[in-house]
């Protein structure tokens, strides 16, 4: 695709991203220098007041208001009240009005300047390139691993990646550098102002990022060691938890017992932990103080940022692998409260198997979730266990209640084992066991990995699951779920697959298995011995037909590859088709996926990570030779139909909106999507900019309910073509993206 510039729309989206003075990040800080030239500190989004601007085809209610007749004559009331004041307020500041309405006048001359885009629409179809890699271009050595995370830690409008390997193990720095963990800038945008600047039409063909892992205090120790040190990390997701407008970090990892790493020969002990890490608006983080009780929680599958109680400020929700899952609430300074048993979340040790059967024992969490699913306003916590364990599902309200069994989350309904190759193993030697006499014979060499008393019991049927992914999936305006499972076909048919749970809609949280034939996710084995290695990721409108696609990364086994699934549900039937890999791309062991629109153009690209486990170079899909991870530029969906929608908060509501839910109706789509704080197996997280496609429409109506108290609710009609930053109480104002043909 050729690669010309529009610099007048350039400009203007260089512009656009310094709104309100808001400094470039210096793109060319490395590690070895510090950066200068910060952005500014965008603070809190400005408060609504009485007489905001609202445009005509704008709406604004309160979704929780009481409609009785007795307060709308107080309402009234006040109303004729503040009208009062208004008229004098409005004789005593004519001279302020007649400027504003100038600026009035002014801000519409400005937006005129940016015309609505309406193209025919690009869904895709068989024998399309979606995809094309572009090499990733580093300042220093190339970033690898399989845990992902997107955050736009300096506000520019490019979206930034979070990089690690699994595992506890600390960077090692200095001039023999071995490194586990990275936090890369997107330079793309000061790419685009340098070519601007110097009048030139090629974009350059390999996106770069600047690895600012050090200088940015991401890899900084609370202790001294005897040599550079960087803090072990797994689990990394943003939120802005002191509500200055930007984004701040936590970071976690297994911290039950003091790493070990070997420096120059010296073996050297680094004992760190989970923590929260504080931007200071020059992109740059701080630790917290070190009484903080985050970090106190020593082994998290999983971290979600949420906002449960809708204070304004964002709470922790953070499930542990075999341990007692917590949640944390958060204040405005950046300090947290461990209010799990409050919140009535306590889970019990494993003794009993009725309890566990009823997932009342503890999870054994390989992922966090936060999404409301009810549409009430309070959040479903939500941790996905490993080893057969069953899911938990945490239904909110004043306090939350335990719906995993009821929901049908915990796991499907076949608790069927007499096809697990090692059941049938035990009865070959047991038949006067307890339901062994007609059980086969066993298709595997046979060793002791069954125990007769226990795993036959729900709490052993159902799945090792690693993500759960929130989204509209069929379009009816509730969340849905796509779970992610490692499963074996020696474990048979009892052992939960990857699938869509749809939700019923239901005030009480309830889903519906219609399994992997009725959607179109069945998976091809080309041999008996088979592994599902699914253990991440991503919903995302690839082609922008107002539908959300799936990316399932599957790894750590022979023939696992990265699958891509194209969204074709009509009238409420979730129907998914799979995209041969001639059309998107072919990533073998593909482990840890994030989509974002990184390169600014008006559709969603991806980058994955790679793992090497259990190599094997005589089967299919082997591993690469190093997990460095790939970037992958969507090269069809610019040219169909999207608004993008950066909302922020005012007071009473969290600034950066985590957890506001957004509809878009248009002529022929109608879609559903959150602001996420974070989900997934050990810390994912795509990019908090809403993206929503629009088919071949040209317009939709936006509404946008606000995560405060009174939930409060907009609505916009807005043009396509456009990303729109979105303060609450006030207009949306469109940033223009970059345009390329």
């Amino acid at each position: 695709m050729p690669k010309t510039l529009f610099l007048a729309a350039l400009a203007l989206a260089v512009a656009a991203c310094d709104d309100d003075d808001n400094d470039d990040f210096d793109a060319a800080a490395s590690d070895a220098e510090t950066p200068h030239n910060p952005r500014r500190d965008a603070g809190p989004a400005k408060d609504a007041t009485a007489d905001s601007a609202i445009p005509a085809d704008t709406a604004v209610e309160d979704a929780s208001a009481d409609s009785s007749e007795e307060d709308a004559s107080q309402d009234a009331e006040s109303d004729a009240e503040s009208d009062a004041d208004a008229e004098s307020d409005a004789e005593s500041d004519a001279d302020t009005d007649a400027d504003a309405e100038s600026d009035a006048e002014s801000d519409a001359e400005t937006d005129a300047q940016i015309p609505p885009v309406c193209n025919p629409g690009s869904a895709y179809s068989a024998g399309n390139a979606i995809f094309k890699e572009r090499p990733l271009k580093f300042a220093n050595a190339p970033a690898a691993g399989s845990r992902l995370s997107v955050g736009d830690f300096d506000d520019d409008g490019f979206p930034d990646l979070a990089v690690r390997q699994p595992g506890n193990t600390p960077d090692i720095l200095g001039e023999n550098p071995v490194r586990q963990a990275w936090l890369l800038h997107n330079d793309f945008g000061q790419l685009l102002a340098d070519e601007a600047a110097e009048f030139e039409g090629e974009l350059q063909d390999q996106p770069a990022f600047t690895d600012v892992s050090v200088s940015s205090g991401f890899l900084a120790v609370r202790n001294e060691y005897s040599a550079p040190i960087g803090r072990p990390m797994d689990v990394v997701v943003f939120g802005d938890v002191d509500n200055d407008g930007d984004l701040d970090l936590y970071t976690g990892f297994d911290a039950s017992s003091a790493a070990s790493v070997t420096v120059d020969g010296e073996a050297i002990s680094v004992s760190e932990s989970c923590e929260i890490l504080l931007n200071d608006g020059q992109g740059h983080f701080d630790l917290v103080d070190a009484s903080s009780a985050v970090r106190k929680r020593k082994n998290p599958g999983g971290a979600a940022f949420t906002d449960f109680n809708r204070d304004g400020f964002l709470d922790l929700w953070l499930p542990q692998n075999g341990e007692q899952d917590a949640l944390f609430q958060g204040n405005a300074a950046g300090e947290f409260k461990n209010v799990t048993r409050a919140m009535g979340l306590q889970t019990k040790d494993w003794n009993y198997i009725n309890e566990l059967n009823q997932a009342l024992g503890h999870s054994v969490a390989w992922s966090a979730a936060a999404c409301d699913l009810n549409d009430d306003g309070y959040p479903e916590l939500l941790a996905a266990s490993y080893g057969r364990a069953p899911n938990h599902l945490w239904q909110g309200g004043e306090t939350y209640q335990n719906r995993s069994i009821a929901s049908g989350y915990a796991y499907d309904q076949n608790f069927s084992w007499t096809d697990n190759q090692f059941a049938r193993c035990y009865c070959q030697s047991n038949r006067s066991a307890a339901g062994c006499a007609d059980v086969p014979a066993p298709l595997i060499s046979c060793s002791n990995n069954w125990t007769h008393s226990q795993d036959r019991e729900a709490f052993r049927l159902g799945g090792n699951s690693a993500a759960t992914v929130c989204a509209d999936f069929d379009g009816d305006g509730d969340i849905d779920l796509f779970t992610t499972e490692i499963k074996h076909w020696w474990a048979g048919e009892g052992s939960d697959e990857s699938e869509i749970l749809l939700n019923s809609g239901e005030p009480d949280v309830r889903f519906e298995r219609p399994g992997r034939e009725a959607t179109g996710l069945a998976m091809q084995h080309p041999q008996a011995n088979w592994d599902e290695g699914h253990m991440t990721a991503t919903a995302f409108d690839f082609d922008n037909d107002g539908r959300p696609d799936l990316y399932l990364g599957a790894s750590d086994y022979a023939g696992n590859y990265g699958h891509l699934y194209h969204n074709v549900s009509e009238g409420g039937q979730v129907m998914f088709e799979e995209v041969p890999l001639e059309d998107f791309f072919e990533h073998n062991r593909s482990h840890g996926v994030v989509a974002a629109d990184f390169d600014r153009d008006g559709d969603l690209d991806l980058v994955v990570g790679h793992s090497r486990s259990r190599c094997d170079a005589s089967s299919p899909h082997d591993c690469y030779s190093t997990t460095e991870v790939r970037y992958f530029e969507n090269v069809m969906g610019q040219d169909g139909n999207w608004i993008q929608l950066d909302l922020r908060g005012a007071e009473g509501t969290n600034p950066l909106a985590i957890g506001a839910r957004v509809t878009v109706k248009s002529a022929s789509t109608s879609q559903t999507q959150e602001v996420s704080g974070g989900y997934g197996h050990y810390g994912a997280q795509n990019d908090r900019i809403l993206h929503f496609g629009l088919g071949a429409d040209c317009e939709a109506e936006v509404t946008v309910t606000w995560p405060n108290q009174d939930r409060t609710t907009e609505r916009f009609t807005l043009n396509a073509g456009s990303r729109y930053k979105v303060i609450q109480g006030e207009i949306p104002a469109p940033l223009p993206s970059v345009t390329r043909q």
